[in-house]
């Protein structure tokens, strides 16, 4: 006697999973999504305990609303998701690349490979933990040249910043969470070591690049924050989170 298969409610069938995204004329990714209910009791989840209101450096609340901080909390959890896949997890890169075109020599944006032009805020963001490959191209964008630079905080050195700040030193987010920031960029000059480099979550190393939050090395060999005007007039700098029940000098005393 043959055995039948049990119906799957329609609410549980993964079979019917859907996602669909498009890009905007102004220039912004929007999709929808159809899960079931167990990948969406994972997602509601996840986004519940990531977009949990964070203090500011200052000790003030949390002022983003709770769909911002959801959409944190979702880009957050794509960069954590896309460094577990890497073999090297805890100290290693994002497995998943980012194709950057910047073009070295001419007045056009950089592209992404998907979603086209951006920013040269963006550029410098994606291009604070990434691998970077020169690609010199003639006037008609045909390429010349190639040359590779490593630059990315990997291995021993990424695993010294991680026991020094144990997490973002804006927010506290988990290390694991986090990018290694050059406080001096890459892009400048910045060199890949220990003393130039800091943790940072997604959302704090976006208000570092495009909100007017500067990181200072401190003659204590730890990364001290200077807010913006708009939080503090002042400027006055802050310790990195996981310090901030010390007692410490000013970060630029003798």
């Amino acid at each position: 006697m043959s055995r039948v298969a049990p119906e799957i409610p329609v609410a549980e069938n993964p079979e019917s999973n859907e996602l669909s995204y498009s890009q905007g004329d102004d220039g912004r990714l929007r999709g929808e999504f159809d899960l079931d209910v167990a990948t969406g009791e994972r997602l509601i989840t996840a986004l519940d305990r990531a977009s949990r209101p964070r203090p500011s450096p200052d000790g003030s609340p949390d002022v983003r609303t709770a769909a911002r901080r959801r959409a944190d909390s979702f880009a957050q959890l794509v960069e954590l998701a896309t460094r577990n896949l890497a073999p090297d997890a805890l100290s290693g890169a994002p497995a998943t690349e980012l194709v950057v075109t910047v073009p070295l020599d001419r007045p056009d944006p950089a592209r992404l490979n998907w979603l086209g032009p951006i920013s040269d805020l963006t550029t410098k963001l994606l291009a604070c933990d990434a691998t970077l490959l020169g690609i010199g191209v003639d006037l008609n964008g045909a390429p010349v040249s190639v040359a590779a630079d490593k630059r990315l905080f990997t291995g021993h050195a990424r695993k010294v910043v991680l026991a020094r700040d144990r997490g973002c030193v804006k927010c506290g987010a988990p290390a694991a969470w986090c990018d290694v920031h050059h406080i001096a960029h890459h892009a400048d000059g910045g060199k890949t070591v220990v003393d130039n480099g800091c943790l940072l979550c997604r959302s704090c190393h976006t208000a570092v690049h495009t909100a007017g939050w500067d990181i200072v090395m401190g003659h204590d060999r730890h990364p001290w924050l200077i807010p913006p005007t708009s939080v503090d007039p002042r400027r006055t700098p802050l310790p990195a989170y996981n310090r901030r029940t010390l007692t410490i000098m000013e970060p630029m005393a003798a």
